[in-house]
């Protein structure tokens, strides 16, 4: 019953919308079409502590990330997987996630889990319905890396969740991809006016 009131009060707020937008000239849609993408958010080599980061490796899998709907997810694997490397090689925590009714086993090969490393299960905000913020606050994390598919998607909600729970947040923007480019640039463009941090994925963690 909530729910059927939610969509009730919801479509009378669309209805008013269309309103308007038929009684003006110009509507919010029209204007659209003159907006400018702003300039790209400047970039920034971080370091981090690793003994208090974590690196979030967020839905890299066959379904979402391959040749057909995932060209720029493929094209990123390379670059995250030298991230992963580094980040076990200085002992950090990582965590995996994934969608739906995927598990590790979907998840691509070459950054697939090590079969230690905890694994979560959501849909675009992985705090959401998991022990995700248990697990970093056990092991005492206050920052975590972000990288995943998609930019807008897990990448997105996962870092603007953390944010909102006090962590902070490194996004390295060449560890995270959409095959939507405007949607990609606008993802990171809200994570900046978030205040989390994009970064280069090349440089390593450090101690």
């Amino acid at each position: 019953m909530k729910r059927a009131k939610w969509l009730l009060a919801f479509g009378l707020v669309a209805g008013v919308g269309l309103a308007a937008s038929i009684s003006n000239a110009a509507s919010i849609i029209d204007e659209w079409a003159s907006v400018k993408a702003p300039l790209a958010p400047a970039l920034k080599p971080v370091t981090v502590d690793t003994k208090d980061t974590a690196l979030l490796m967020l839905d890299f899998l066959h379904s979402n990330c391959n040749p057909e709907h995932g060209k720029r997810c493929i094209a990123s694997l390379p670059i995250v997987k030298k991230l992963l490397d580094e980040a076990r090689a200085k002992q950090m925590l990582v965590v995996y996630s994934a969608y739906g009714k995927n598990t590790e086993k979907d998840i691509w090969a070459d950054v697939a889990p090590n079969g230690t490393e905890p694994f979560v299960v959501a849909f675009l905000d992985k705090f959401i319905g998991t022990d995700l913020d248990k697990i970093l606050k056990d092991k005492g994390i206050k920052t975590v890396i972000v990288v995943g598919s998609a930019a807008n998607g897990a990448a997105f909600g996962t870092a603007s969740a953390a944010a909102q729970r006090g962590y902070s947040v490194i996004v390295p923007v060449d560890g995270i991809s959409s095959d939507n480019l405007y949607a990609e640039q606008s993802a990171v463009w809200n994570m900046v006016k978030r205040r989390s941090s994009p970064a280069r994925s090349r440089s390593p963690p450090s101690t």
